[in-house]
């Protein structure tokens, strides 16, 4: 049978979705030089997320070469049921990205940039609102440092020595 001498295909740990992709132009003797640079987020749906840059001649290794820094920069997401814990402001750059935990149904109210950021770190109830540049990868990067700075109520009370409930008062 020739299904049989196929390989099976592995499943992906982590999906990936391309942000964006720009053309970059160096004007030499000889004329201009073209180069792609593209920004790809990585993620489980499952808290874990990660945000990498790749430049190359080709598209297709831009794309890979973004992946796997986005693989090496992974950071954990601290979630509560469908959203996150409490109110962030992340800050990259100029780039500034205001998120609020939403009620359950919600969905995932933000900018293009940023909702590949959320939906592949698995939150699917939150309000976001960009506040300074509107650069892509500015607001991608604004969009992990908030999410890098997110603590839960267990995090909060053992660093300060105290029990969860003395905390919630």
């Amino acid at each position: 049978m020739p299904n049989e001498r196929r390989p099976r295909r592995e499943q992906k740990e982590f999906d990936e979705q391309v942000v964006s992709i720009n053309r970059i132009a160096k004007t030499v003797k000889g004329g201009r030089r073209m180069r792609f640079a593209a920004l790809v987020v990585v993620g489980d749906r499952k808290g874990r997320v990660g945000v990498g840059t790749g430049k190359a001649k080709e598209v297709p290794e831009a794309i890979r070469k973004a992946s796997e820094a986005a693989k090496k920069n992974i950071i954990h997401v601290p979630l509560v049921g469908t959203t996150i814990p409490h109110e962030i402001k992340g800050v990259f750059g100029a780039g500034k990205v205001f998120m609020k935990p939403a009620s359950e149904g919600t969905g995932v109210i933000a900018g293009g940039a940023s909702r590949a950021v959320l939906e592949l770190a698995g939150i699917t109830d939150i309000l976001t609102k960009n506040l300074g540049s509107r650069t892509k990868i500015n607001t991608v990067r604004a969009t992990m440092e908030g999410l890098k700075s997110l603590r839960t109520i267990e995090q909060v009370a053992e660093l300060r020595g105290k029990s969860v409930e003395e905390i919630r008062g």
